[in-house]
């Protein structure tokens, strides 16, 4: 029960970050992006202040936490910097493709970082994804893929892809079994404070008053639901699923994304989009397929 309860959890988490994608695109050209990465932190931030500071055993641990959650925030902050700066120049859904390349470089940097052995049908999951991602990137045009036509966007974005895969390592070199909601917490606030430091160094104005209407609720989702809750269900889930687990799921992202822009923008889904979003779906269900035989293997 406690593990099928942490599948739900990631699930809605992959869920909330297809969401802001699109809330993303809500914001392009409004304000500048590390001034909205700034917002989107203090928001998240102050939200779960009070349950922190309110709470001596939380409080307590903040000071032995927070130095750690500083390299980590560090990793995290700098993504949401080119997420929105990608999109500028780049689409929602190449974004959303894009970031399921993460897994994959994430697993190729860890097999030399920690010696992590990766088996033949993980491997060929791996490949599976990434090869998904791609035909939806490229609109299944090989000639495409062959002159790596990625528009500068693109090209910023994977930036933060790798930004996000540092994030992940450096999060498994420093977790100490921290209070998920103290982790949290201080993650928050560390990207507040780089984001501040980015900020005063760029000279950039804030301009959050020119968030209105649709743009200002854009903004609320990504710091409460794309930031804050997205934060704290991974880390819930990770006590109970192995990393392979969580990350497979990232491999849903272009699903997600391309069905939330249905529902809500009414953009249809092509066939060729369809059949790229089928090879992650497969990559999705070989993965957590060998999780669960590795995890009944060990249990005996």
């Amino acid at each position: 029960m406690k593990t099928i309860k942490a599948h739900c959890m990631v699930i809605l988490a992959t869920i909330l970050i297809a969401g802001s994608f699109l809330a993303s695109n809500n914001l392009t050209g409004t304000v500048n992006p590390i001034s909205l990465t700034l917002l989107r932190f203090v928001i998240a931030t102050l939200c779960l202040a009070p349950v922190v500071l309110f709470t001596p055993r939380f409080r307590k641990q903040i000071m032995r936490v927070l130095p750690r959650c500083m390299v980590i925030s560090f990793f995290y902050s700098g993504y949401f910097i080119c997420l929105f700066e990608a999109l500028k120049t780049t689409t929602v859904l190449n974004t959303g493709t894009l970031y399921t390349l993460t897994p994959f470089i994430t697993a190729v940097l860890c097999i030399f970082l920690f010696k992590m052995k990766v088996g033949l049908v993980q491997f060929f999951a791996y490949i599976l994804g990434a090869i998904g991602t791609l035909w939806v990137v490229f609109n299944g045009s090989l000639n495409s893929l062959l002159s790596l036509s990625l528009t500068q966007g693109d090209l910023i974005f994977m930036l933060g892809v790798c930004s996000m895969c540092g994030y992940t390592i450096v999060m498994k070199l420093l977790y100490r079994k921290d209070n998920v909601i103290v982790l949290t917490f201080c993650t928050l606030l560390g990207g507040t404070l780089w984001m501040t430091i980015a900020t005063v160094a760029m000279g950039i104005p804030l301009q959050w008053d020119l968030l209105q209407g649709n743009a200002l609720l854009s903004m609320v989702y990504l710091a409460i639901g794309a930031t804050l809750l997205t934060s704290y269900l991974y880390q819930k889930a990770s006590i109970a699923l192995n990393p392979s687990s969580v990350t497979a799921y990232i491999y849903m992202s272009p699903a997600c994304v391309a069905l939330l822009t249905f529902l809500i923008h009414g953009e249809s889904i092509s066939t060729v989009i369809l059949f790229g979003i089928a090879l992650s779906a497969i990559a999705t269900l070989f993965l957590q397929i060998m999780n669960v035989r590795n995890s009944h293997k060990s249990a005996h």
